[in-house]
């Protein structure tokens, strides 16, 4: 089994920016596919961006060059960095593990309890 944590979300301004962190309680990110999801309420889950066993990443739509997925395999994390935050950027976000990448959320085995992220205009 694969804990995962979530940190670094808050409450920021348009045009801000925050950095998030997702904690693995063993060693993982050498072994699986690592993502971050994000769900505003009331909507359905969206992928945000994964970065593969190898560290190559992938992200959703017009967040590449705003977001950046990378990880950190010796201290077991996971960060996401969220540059030119708008509100249609609030969500919760979670951090997943899984043997595969994708953008559905449905293909990854771990989650994290998610860390709220609010953008105000």
């Amino acid at each position: 089994q694969v804990q995962l944590v979530e940190s670094g979300g808050g409450s920021v301004q348009a045009g801000g920016s925050l950095r998030l962190s997702c904690a693995a309680s063993r060693s993982a990110y050498n072994r699986y596919c690592m993502a971050w999801f994000r769900q505003p309420l009331g909507k359905e889950r969206e992928g945000v961006a994964y970065i593969d066993k190898s560290g190559s990443s992938t992200y959703a739509g017009s967040l590449k060059g705003r977001f950046t997925i990378s990880k950190d395999n010796a201290k077991n994390t996971l960060y996401l960095q969220m540059n030119g935050l708008k509100p249609d950027d609030t969500a919760m976000y979670y951090c997943a593990a899984g043997n595969y990448c994708s953008n559905r959320w449905t293909l990854y085995n771990y989650w994290g309890q998610g860390t709220q992220v609010t953008v105000s205009s």
